[in-house]
């Protein structure tokens, strides 16, 4: 990831009469970098793919497309962004092709130029077999697929996905994952994916954001995201050890950033406010003792898929 901003969001707010849908959004995101942007359905994160692309206008604030005004340069945001809606549409009636020659049109793109994306996107999104069939009879995992190659048939700087794996089976999920990955790493384009599907996006964001009514509540890398969501909140890890013997809790006791241990049902509960398991597994280890089970709770992306991806605030 390099260190230019790409996109650059600064107090950016939409409202419809008196109901925010984004409030104060204030956001950077860095060229070549996949930012996973992250909340409930109806949490805002469409409105602001929307602003980013001109398509519609924000209450307050601006948002910056590689230099340009999403709002007053909408032409030329558009040249070198390509969106992928969750509900793609396509010509049913056409063929694969036949719809990426006319996107191509559209583009301005010559014949050859067109003729030989077409070759190519087809084979990349692994579609070079069936595009010359009707979009119609396509499942939704190859219409997304098409959806990147129609995107890409204009060489775009910043892809904008919204819920790109939504409703796909597991290996549509993997493939669509793959190919963002591709896209990212292969030919260094910026990715930014809304999503509510964590689990599935998480696994090739750089970053994330966790956007929840309208707010962004924190954004960061994942291993580092628990921590400022749950920054005011004790870490619990559990673990058991063998032999758990009467000395145990005096050894654990010595471990600076521990506030409290039980032992419930053989298992060792630990709470604490600062990372311990290294020190732990280290003087457990110094001391003989085997490490038959170690979990942390508290800051884990179970953790805040529960608190606000399945409406627990």
């Amino acid at each position: 990831m390099k260190d230019n901003i790409i996109i650059k969001i600064r107090e950016l707010t939409k409202k419809y009469g008196d109901f925010t849908a984004v409030n104060n959004l204030n956001l950077e995101i860095y060229e070549g970098e996949v930012f996973g942007l992250l909340g409930p359905n109806g949490a805002g994160k469409t409105t602001t793919l929307l602003m980013l692309l001109g398509l519609t206008e924000p209450t307050k604030g601006v948002a910056e497309v590689n230099g340009y005004d999403a709002t007053k340069e909408t032409l030329q945001v558009k040249r070198i962004v390509g969106y992928l809606p969750d509900h793609v549409g396509f010509y049913e009636d056409m063929t694969g092709r036949e719809n990426l020659r006319f996107i191509g049109q559209l583009n301005g793109l010559d014949h050859y130029t067109i003729e030989e994306r077409i070759e190519r996107l087809l084979e990349r999104v692994k579609l070079l077999d069936v595009g010359d069939k009707k979009v119609g009879a396509y499942s939704r995992g190859m219409k997304q697929r098409l959806g990147i190659a129609d995107i890409l048939m204009k060489e775009p700087k910043i892809i904008i996905l919204d819920e790109p794996t939504l409703g796909l089976d597991p290996e549509g999920v993997k493939e669509m994952l793959d190919l963002i990955m591709e896209l990212s790493k292969k030919d260094n384009r910026t990715i930014l994916i809304s999503s509510h599907l964590l689990h599935q996006i998480q696994k090739i964001c750089d970053r994330v954001g966790i956007f929840v009514k309208g707010n962004l509540l924190a954004k960061g890398p994942i291993e580092t995201l628990g921590e400022k969501v749950f920054s005011d909140e004790p870490l619990t890890l559990e673990i058991e050890i063998l032999p758990l013997d009467d000395r145990v809790k005096k050894l654990l006791n010595s471990i600076n950033g521990i506030t409290d241990i039980k032992i419930i049902e053989g298992k060792i509960i630990i709470q604490s406010h600062e990372e311990v398991r290294k020190d732990l597994v280290k003087v457990l280890s110094q001391n003989d003792y085997e490490i038959r089970y170690l979990k942390q709770r508290g800051r884990e992306l179970d953790d805040i898929y529960s608190r606000y991806f399945a409406g627990k605030e």
